[in-house]
Parts: C-alpha cells; structure tokens; sequence
C-alpha cells in the first residue's frame, strides 16, 4: 500500500503535455490516518477507505485529463483522511478515558 500512495505522489496527466498533479498533502493524511490506526476503528476506517478511493479517482482521472476533477477528488480525499484521524483519535481519547474512570471507581473501592 505505501508502494502505491508513494508512486501516487505526483501523477501525470494524459494527453498533450506533461501536466501534474500535485497529492503531497493527500498522500501525508492517508498516511496519518493509518498511522494512528483508523483502520481499527470502524467509522475511521470508513473515511480512510473513501479517502482511498478518491486518491485513485483522482489518478484516473488526470491520466484522463481532466485535472479540475482530480484536484477536487485530492481535496476530499484529504479531507476524508483528516476525519479518520479525528475520528481514531476520539476512539483512543473515549478509550482511556473510560480506562481513567475505571482505575478512579478501584480506588474508591479499595478505600472504603
């Protein structure tokens, strides 16, 4: 999967000359979103999925020319990446917190 997002990193338009397609910015928040785990994490996993689907739309799309469309497809898979990251944050941030509260409700216990 890197191979793939690291060969996406600058895509070249079809015909004519060679226009590209910058999907640094893409690229870097899909990579975050893996990172932190939003693949475990089932609303996460989602946006990193569409995120994913929208960077090869957006490869298609600028072999087909049409880079106006691919750009705006980089721009939501950003986005989509972005919110897998909030959202797999969330999860770990509920996580601990439920674990803090946890550990507190022992001691209260173990007090008494």
């Amino acid at each position: 999967m890197k191979l793939l997002l690291s060969s996406m990193l600058i895509l070249a338009a079809g015909c004519g000359g060679a226009q590209t397609l910058q999907t640094d910015s893409s690229s870097a928040a899909i990579r975050a979103a893996e990172e932190v785990g939003a693949g475990k994490v089932p609303r996460a996993s989602l946006h990193l999925q569409l995120a994913k689907e929208e960077m090869d739309r957006a490869q298609k799309l600028a072999k087909a020319g049409e880079k106006d469309q691919a750009t705006s497809y980089l721009l939501r898979a950003e986005a989509d990446a972005e919110f897998a990251v909030v959202l797999a944050r969330e999860d770990s941030e509920k996580n601990e917190a439920a674990q803090a509260v946890e550990r507190v409700r022992l001691l209260q216990q173990e007090n008494r």
